[in-house]
């Protein structure tokens, strides 16, 4: 064999090894984490220089029938899906076919202003930023809380503040948005999202629980404090079938939660989140302009760090600016975050754990994140 085989073979050999040191690192991290906090199962998915470079599950997928979680196990992500929403919405603007300056009591078809501010209009941007004055005070399930003609109590949902000029996270800003999506592409919401995100990236997903696997769902567990025991919580798979059955378009849209029902798994969350690092684009696949990349991941709200469904942060690393989203319900916590000039990213994903908070997020996700951060992206 010739010297120069002989060195390339001996510089493959080192950095598998070396990346072997640091798999097993990042492992003994993660059961650490999982020892000393209350964990039921932890998914994982590192990215570092634009390629997925580590994906492994810690813990249980099914506690009852003591079934292991697997990097195939997908999870419904909370409020990360706030971002699917709002990729959508920025092909529809890009295509000409709405603008995030619009009224939404156009786009939606009912009057929605706040009555301590009635000349003020409320635009899509304002809903997207969670900068719309709405809040969850009436509920989200339904668009009838913000309906004045079906909600008696429709003046609570607005807040004090004109819109524009104040922040409150609000789940009911992304049903809307969802029902946008719905009423100006012409495709029920699910479908669309299927149709113009998921499938051009070879993903597997949706907002459907009856089109996908229901074999491949992470049983998510919520911690009871006083029991000092996880619950599963079954409802967060709920199939809404019947629902579906008497769908009515642009109003039946938040049964599928676009503000937090996508169904997914790390693994193809992190390849979703790429498109975002690389400004729209991923694997030869452009979903969004870079223009809409930016305009999503520019924050709007200075204290917040929020832009359209993408959250501006350095509490997640410490000294790292990273831009991205989390996702917790049913006790369920989630995080995607990503450093586009960097081009590295993590997802960490668990279908039951403490929820305790730290720094503004759930302590086992974030320490799972600066885990990976430690040891696979500094190594």
């Amino acid at each position: 064999m010739k010297k120069h085989s002989l060195i390339a073979w001996a510089l493959i050999i080192f950095c598998s090894f070396q990346s072997f040191g640091q798999f097993e690192k990042a492992e003994a991290g993660m059961q650490a984490i999982m020892q000393e906090s209350k964990v039921v199962g932890i998914s994982v998915a590192v990215v570092k220089n634009n390629k997925i470079v580590y994906t492994h599950s810690f813990g249980q997928k099914d506690v009852e029938r003591n079934t292991p979680l697997t990097d195939d196990c997908i999870f419904r992500i909370a409020s990360i899906s706030k971002s699917f929403s709002a990729t959508s919405i920025m092909q529809l603007v890009e295509a000409n076919k709405v603008s995030l300056d619009d009224d939404i009591s156009n786009l939606l078809g009912f009057k929605i202003r706040n009555p301590k501010f009635p000349e003020t209009i409320i635009t899509l941007r304002m809903i997207m930023s969670h900068l719309s004055s709405i809040n969850d005070s009436q509920g989200y399930f339904t668009l009838d809380a913000i309906n004045a003609e079906k909600n008696s109590d429709w003046a609570k949902c607005f807040n004090d503040y004109e819109p524009g000029k104040g922040y409150e996270y609000c789940n009911l800003n992304y049903n809307m948005t969802g029902t946008i999506i719905e009423k100006i592409s012409g495709e029920r919401f699910d479908q669309y999202v299927k149709h113009h995100v998921l499938d051009p990236l070879n993903l597997y997903g949706g907002y459907c629980v009856d089109s996908l696997d229901k074999n491949k769902f992470a049983t998510i567990y919520e911690f009871n404090t006083d029991s000092i025991r996880f619950y599963a919580t079954p409802a967060a798979y709920a199939p809404r079938s019947v629902e579906i059955k008497n769908y009515e378009m642009g109003k039946s849209t938040p049964i599928f939660s676009p503000t937090g029902g996508m169904k997914i798994s790390a693994k193809d969350l992190a390849t979703y989140m790429m498109m975002h690092s690389n400004q729209g684009k991923y694997n030869g696949v452009r979903l969004i302009s870079k223009k809409s990349a930016k305009i999503m991941q520019t924050k709007l709200s200075e204290e917040e760090g929020y832009g359209l469904a993408i959250e501006t942060t350095d509490h997640m690393i410490p000294g790292k600016i990273m831009k991205g989203h989390t996702g917790s319900a049913y006790g369920l916590f989630s995080a995607m975050f990503f450093n586009p000039e960097e081009k590295f990213g993590i997802v960490v994903i668990s279908n039951g754990c403490d929820p305790i908070y730290s720094n503004g997020y759930n302590t086992v996700i974030r320490k799972a994140v600066n885990c990976l951060y430690e040891t696979i992206i500094l190594k």
